[in-house]
């Protein structure tokens, strides 16, 4: 039955156990006036949003340009180029659980426990990705040569990736500083995109390989492919990629050192009490039992599935089906500046509306516009209209997973406060889980083209190829967008419920900052909240 208004009002001292209270005895110790806020300045979140720049600008050469660099500067066949390709990718998704898990069993430092693994992988890093894009002198080994330091790269990177996602729990206490910080994150990352496209696609602008026109099964070089290669010579097309390497390399640098400089971790309040961190298996386990987490990787699996499908056909269909083959990169850009700017606007409607409603928003919004390519026919100005639009669904796409991980961890915190160091778990497979769909439509793609009959470096290519192309550009990623909707509709935190988890958290922090009080009483206090 109701209780009446006085026990409404009452102190809340009362509601807690004794232990809680055993140290003052007096309810009003418990109810200390809470620490200042401290809000991140706006120099904190640019600092920390550079950090995010390395990763983009890195991935989105390597993206564009390896596999073009293999066949046509390196020289590599195209067998063992694909095997390069699909091994490190897959030792790509690999490592983000493995650093993941090593992370987790870091402790802190003066540097905090994520800030060691960002510095000492930078220098590292730069070395090897600088040899992924040098020609080595010996002609057998080469394929080793690509894939090792490959396979290296990805690794080292992932060591500044994976602690640098999970420093967005460790920047601010305040999830709607943690979501501003995102903002901008993301917004940098996506000019990282563009800045990686623009310095890779200008200086090696003169590394493209003529196509083949196909007489009889056979392929012979066109009149202006020799015209091209009689004015550009191989060495001076691998010096090319050596200074585009270096310049990128240059930018990871100083990205780096800005992080470093400019961030610096806070760590729980409540979580200096604990004791003992627990077992990576062991907080696996709990991670992977938490059930909003599994629905939302599940749903920006599909949904990221849907944008790596556009992503990596996206050059053989201008190229092929829509017949626009030196509009690639143009085309690339608008979509990437679109994203850009739009970010900000994405950040006030969540803001506004709540994420679950930018989620629906955001992602179908590309839907019509995918539907429009299906069904038109190839006009240029069509295409730049159509790719500004795409840029506001993929800057939806690329700032809500980000900014709704942090609201997972919280309402995990809240549900499981014994349990510490778990937040590189939570981003480490979600960017596995990421890369793996990345992995899917590689192979998917690949085998569909495949047997669609496909023409290496053609000037043309069959109907049931430009076909193909279009069903991957087109379709596919609707009916991947749709299920991932569907499966977001049993997310279930809302804009109540992170409401709610706010108000628990902060009331546990304010307690472990005042009281002091043991690894049992907070998990009592969480129970009660």
């Amino acid at each position: 039955m109701a209780k009446g208004e006085g026990a409404e009002s009452g102190s809340a001292a009362g509601l807690l156990p004794t232990s809680i209270l055993q140290a003052g005895e007096r309810p009003a110790q418990v109810k200390k006036e809470p620490k200042k806020k401290k809000q991140l300045s706006i120099c904190n979140k640019l600092c920390y949003a550079v950090g995010g720049a390395p990763y983009q600008v890195t991935g989105c050469a390597l993206g564009f340009f390896l596999q073009i660099y293999l066949l046509d500067v390196a020289q590599v066949n195209p067998f063992p180029a694909s095997i390069i390709l699909f091994v490190g990718r897959a030792w790509d998704a690999f490592t983000d659980p493995l650093v993941g898990f090593c992370i987790s069993k870091s402790s802190w430092t003066r540097l905090g426990r994520l800030m060691p693994w960002i510095i000492f992988s930078t220098p590292l890093a730069i070395i090897t990705y600088f040899l992924i894009w040098f020609v080595p002198d010996f002609p057998q080994g080469q394929e080793l040569w690509y894939l090792l330091f490959y396979c290296l790269f990805e690794t080292l990177v992932t060591c500044f990736h994976v602690p640098y996602s999970a420093l967005t729990m460790f920047i601010s206490t305040e999830q709607s500083e943690r979501d501003s910080a995102t903002a901008y994150r993301m917004t940098v990352e996506v000019l990282g995109t563009v800045l990686g496209t623009a310095i890779q696609g200008q200086i090696v602008g003169q590394a493209n390989a003529p196509c083949l026109q196909y007489l009889n099964g056979s392929a012979v070089a066109s009149e202006s492919a020799n015209r091209t290669y009689s004015t550009t010579s191989l060495r001076e097309t691998q010096n090319a990629y050596l200074l585009a390497a270096g310049v990128i390399a240059s930018i990871y640098v100083i990205c780096a050192v800005i992080l470093t400089l400019g961030v610096r971790e806070q760590r729980e309040p409540y979580e200096t009490q604990q004791a003992e961190p627990m077992s990576f298996f062991r907080g696996l386990r709990q991670v992977m039992s938490h059930g909003p987490y599994i629905k939302l990787i599940a749903g920006f699996l599909f949904t990221s599935l849907a944008f790596m499908l556009v992503e990596g056909n996206f050059a053989l269909f201008c190229t092929y089906t829509l017949g626009f083959r030196n509009e690639f990169q143009n085309l690339l850009l608008a979509i990437m500046l679109s994203a850009t700017f739009t970010i900000p606007i994405w950040q006030w409607f969540l803001t506004r509306f709540g994420k679950k409603t930018a989620v629906y928003v955001g992602i179908s919004s590309a839907v019509p516009f995918l539907i429009l390519v299906a069904l038109m026919e190839s006009n240029l100005i069509v295409t730049y209209v159509v790719a500004i639009a795409a840029g506001i669904s993929v800057a939806a796409a690329f700032l809500l997973p980000w900014s709704m991980l942090p609201d997972v961890i919280d309402d995990f915190h809240l549900k499981q406060p014994h349990s510490h160091g778990t937040e590189p778990i939570f981003f480490s497979f979600y960017v596995f889980f990421t890369k793996f769909a990345s992995g899917v439509s590689l192979g998917i793609s690949t085998l569909s083209l495949d047997f669609a009959g496909y023409k290496t470096r053609g000037c043309s290519q069959p109907a049931s190829v430009k076909f193909t192309l279009k069903m991957l550009v087109t379709m596919a990623p609707i009916v991947l967008i749709l299920l991932g909707l569907l499966l977001f509709k049993l997310y279930p935190i809302d804009e109540e419920k992170r409401r709610q988890n706010k108000k628990a958290l902060q009331a546990l922090r304010d307690e472990a900052s005042s009281s002091g009080y043991s690894d049992t009483d907070s998990t009592e206090l969480a129970s009660i909240l």
